[in-house]
């Protein structure tokens, strides 16, 4: 589909990736806490426009791979396929600890939730990997192909974040309650990184 590779499991890595509590998780939570649905949905727009602005610098670096060093781009596709495993195997074997807090003021939730996903220093890295994973070098449609996948993302993410809004008390509830379900939902997820490493790694 406009030169993605597997759209199908795209889709369903992006789910993955977004059930993964992170900084744009916390911030969403917290704002959603503060300031009600609307809130979570300021939260939510930044969340996506930070996400929007590392993916087209990582589209960049991938492009320029992909039209100027096949082989390289071919390598960056396997190294990629690595990371996803790595990221699997330490949610696998994670210990549970706690995660730093992340301050958020009333009425700036779509701001800081911007700069909170902007800043993350492990995401340029990630849409770098994630990128080259589902291209298909045979029927990549250049920018076409890119703009498909953001828009994705972004679709993807707008829903995911607005239906946890909607349920964010329950949800926390639930986080606090049942400590293993949540951990056993963390190593679930470790397990699917790892396929998806071990599936996209040795696709032809």
């Amino acid at each position: 589909m406009l030169g993605i590779a597997d759209y199908g499991a795209f889709c369903a890595a992006i789910l993955v990736f977004l059930a993964l509590p992170g900084p744009g998780t916390f911030a969403l939570l917290t704002s959603t806490s503060k300031g009600g649905f609307r809130g979570g949905a300021a939260a939510t727009l930044g969340v996506i426009l930070g996400d929007q602005v590392l993916m087209w610098m990582a589209v960049a670096g991938v492009a320029a791979l992909l039209a100027t060093h096949p082989v390289l781009f071919k390598a960056v596709q396997y190294a990629g396929a690595a990371y996803l495993a790595w990221i699997g195997l330490k949610l696998l074997f994670s210990k549970e600890g706690q995660a730093s807090p992340i301050r958020i003021e009333p009425r700036q939730y779509a701001r800081q939730a911007f700069l909170i996903t902007l800043l993350n220093p492990k995401a340029i890295v990630f849409y770098m990997a994630f990128f080259p994973l589902f291209i298909d070098p045979a029927t990549h449609r250049g920018a076409i192909t890119f703009a498909a996948m953001a828009v994705t993302i972004a679709a993807i993410t707008a829903a995911y974040c607005l239906t946890l809004c909607l349920f964010a008390q329950a949800v926390s509830e639930q986080v606090r309650t049942h400590r293993r379900v949540a951990r056993a939902l963390e190593k679930l997820a470790g397990v699917f990184l790892i396929a998806f490493g071990i599936r996209l790694g040795t696709q032809s």
